[in-house]
């Protein structure tokens, strides 16, 4: 608890930075650095439902970061999935909601990486055989696009059914969810992939194979890939119709939170394992029965941090182990 500016934040910062190696607010490590410094370094200790204790120790100095799980150094950071598995409610998530096509697909992807190291590694490859493939359209360099085309739609059409798959199961969840918090039913997650399906189910390769061929002038023309997973499209609609642009600032919020919601319950279901829940602000849009109501149905946790503002109503949702810390100029007092 604490004013803005008074460093709430850095702590759910230094947990997700040690849960995946990287941050949440920003892409270059070099701006975490405190200013005067030329280093930062994280330690964190988590122990498991089962008793196992981890420790991640992240260093950055001289533009290099090490990772370190166990006294053993992480040359993969897909190797972290699974030890602290966090999952973060912050301001940034409504663009989950009304944000770029792309924000959508990040919060799928990063769903399914939470606990699968093999999806981790298909989209990797995907996105390098794109890179290559637009490469050659830029520089009108056709001769390896029927490889690249192979390439693309075999790795394509696994993501493309993981992705179907994924938000079918967090239907099941969010719709009823977004019902009992909003009292508004039917509303649901659409997914739109690109390579459409054929007579209600996906297309086999070949049929990605003849549709690439035959679009290729447009590709050519756009020096881009115009179709794969990474033009994807993912809508919320209520009813069959799109939802976004009736929705109020209070029901696109209320969307991007159960989404997060989702993201931990479908982690539990598939791993078993109950994630870390960090909260960053982000109930302010929501009226106080609406947040009574919020964190009632919050997934089940191994540990919650949320930050708040001060005169947060903390004692109408606070549990018998609730700890209290008052932030100010970085300092801490329970």
């Amino acid at each position: 608890m604490g004013e803005n500016g008074q460093g709430k934040s850095n702590l759910l910062e230094a947990l997700y930075y040690s849960a995946y190696g990287s941050s949440f607010r920003t892409r270059l490590d070099q701006e975490i650095i405190t200013t005067g410094k030329d280093a930062f370094s994280v330690r964190a200790m988590f122990k498991s439902e089962n008793n196992m204790v981890t420790t991640i120790h992240t260093e950055f100095q001289k533009g290099r970061k090490t990772i370190v799980k166990n006294t053993k150094k992480v040359t993969d950071r897909k190797e972290l999935i699974n030890i602290i598995p966090c999952v973060l409610f912050c301001h940034d998530d409504l663009n989950f909601a009304i944000g770029e096509p792309e924000r959508r697909r990040f919060f799928i992807d990063q769903s399914l990486s939470m606990y699968d190291a093999m999806y981790i590694d298909e989209i990797r490859s995907y996105k390098k055989i794109l890179k290559n493939r637009n490469i050659c359209l830029k520089n009108k360099n056709y001769s390896l696009i029927d490889t690249y085309d192979f390439q693309l739609t075999e790795k394509g059409l696994y993501i493309q059914e993981k992705r179907k798959k994924l938000i079918f199961k967090f239907n099941s969840i969010f719709t009823r969810l977004y019902e009992e918090i909003s009292g508004i039913d039917n509303v649901s997650i659409s997914y739109d992939p690109s390579w459409k399906e054929i007579e209600g189910h996906t297309p086999s390769q070949q049929d990605v194979l003849n549709l690439m061929q035959e679009k290729r002038t447009v590709d050519y023309v756009m020096e881009t890939t115009m179709r794969g997973p990474h033009r994807d499209k993912i809508h919320f609609v209520k009813d069959g119709k799109p939802f976004i642009p009736s929705a109020s600032t209070g029901q696109q919020r209320l969307i991007s939170l159960l989404l997060r919601v989702a993201q931990g319950i479908h982690y539990t279901e598939v791993t078993e394992k109950k994630p870390v829940l960090l909260m960053d602000d982000v109930l302010l849009e929501l009226d106080p029965q609406k947040r009574e109501k919020f964190t009632s149905i919050l997934p089940s946790y191994d540990q919650l941090f949320c930050t708040f503002l001060p005169g947060e109503p903390y004692d109408r949702y606070k549990t018998g182990n609730t700890k209290i810390y008052f932030i100010e100029k970085g300092s801490w007092n329970e």
